[in-house]
């Protein structure tokens, strides 16, 4: 008997697959803007270890992750760089592969990427669209309605008062509600585009995990996971547009890891102490790393001080000599 704390519920379940067997599971994955951090490879490794669990208790897993491969960050990016935006993604999610083979993250069984399901992607949104929980403006860009949604902050549990406290709102006029949010974007001059009903255009990020899970597993999952940092209003917002859509209800189990701090600090560049992948790598074996991240409980935020690392580099040497002693005892 496995059990999940669920963020939907606010507590622990016994898990119950939606067919017997089997586990259908989705974790938000890279927006591949820069470089990757540890705050990266923590979420990745843990729901590695979870797919891990299930399979060793005899379920059959289809587990996908995705690479956000297109937005703003990106595109201004491979514009400083004088870059393709999509050779640069294309670049980073090799990179970012190599980082992640590096310290063992074993790979999903499926990779999806954004500009893979653009088609899928305008086909949801239409639909949204002609249910009434979508609008699109003069502009060309395409707006999902929060207000026609009743479950909206089911997963947060806000309100919409709650909801528009302390939320950064993009201020477009031609909004309903500061709430709202892009489904579709239309293009600015000199950006990457696709043609849509709407016009030259991108999709919205929330969109995206939405339409990449139905390709990939059809209108309900088992478990969808995640940072979190991603519960309001990334996940609030892809179980209205689900659920908006389908009827039924997008995923049995919420999950959400615990973020990285730094010596009691939230990482972030702001801050410059993002803890890169890339440098990381130079420094300390992959077992080393992961016995510093995983001392804690999944669900707990975990803070890296100055001698964590090597710390864990002096309990990892240790456990390697008393494996030594034994072979040498007992196998010889």
């Amino acid at each position: 008997m496995i059990k999940l704390y669920n963020t939907l519920t606010r507590r622990k379940e016994v898990f119950q697959p939606l067919t017997p067997g089997e586990v259908k599971m989705y974790a938000c994955g890279i927006t591949v803007s820069g470089n990757a951090h540890i705050g990266h490879l923590y979420q990745a490794m843990i729901y590695d270890i979870i797919r891990k669990i299930f399979v060793k208790n005899g379920y059959h897993v289809k587990y996908a992750r995705n690479y956000t491969d297109i937005d703003d960050k990106i595109i201004a990016k491979a514009n400083e760089l004088g870059m393709d935006s999509a050779q640069y993604a294309r670049d980073m999610i090799k990179k970012i592969d190599e980082e992640m083979q590096y310290f063992q993250i074993d790979e999903p069984d499926l990779w999806l990427k954004a500009t893979e399901n653009i088609d899928n992607i305008i086909d949801f949104v239409e639909k949204l669209v002609e249910k009434g929980y979508a609008y699109p403006t003069k502009n060309g860009d395409v707006y999902y309605s929060v207000d026609k949604f009743k479950r909206y902050g089911c997963l947060s549990n806000r309100n919409l008062e709650d909801a528009l406290e302390g939320y950064r709102i993009d201020n477009d006029e031609e909004k309903n509600s500061p709430l709202d949010f892009a489904l579709w974007k239309s293009a600015k001059p000199g950006e990457p585009f696709w043609q849509s009903p709407w016009g030259k255009g991108r999709p919205g990020w929330h969109i995206e995990c939405s339409t990449m899970n139905m390709a990939a597993f059809g209108d309900q999952i088992d478990i969808h996971g995640g940072g979190r940092d991603l519960i309001f209003p990334h996940h609030e917002n892809e179980i209205a547009q689900t659920e908006a859509l389908t009827g039924k209800q997008f995923a049995r189990y919420w999950i959400h890891n615990g973020l990285i701090k730094v010596n009691g600090q939230k990482m972030s560049k702001s801050l410059g102490n993002s803890i890169i992948l890339e440098d990381l790598r130079k420094k300390y074996h992959p077992e080393v790393v992961k016995f510093a991240l995983l001392q804690n409980s999944y669900r707990s935020d975990i803070n890296l001080t100055d001698d964590i690392f090597e710390q864990a580099e002096k309990h990892i040497q240790g456990f390697h000599q008393i494996l030594a002693q034994i072979e040498a005892k007992y196998v010889a």
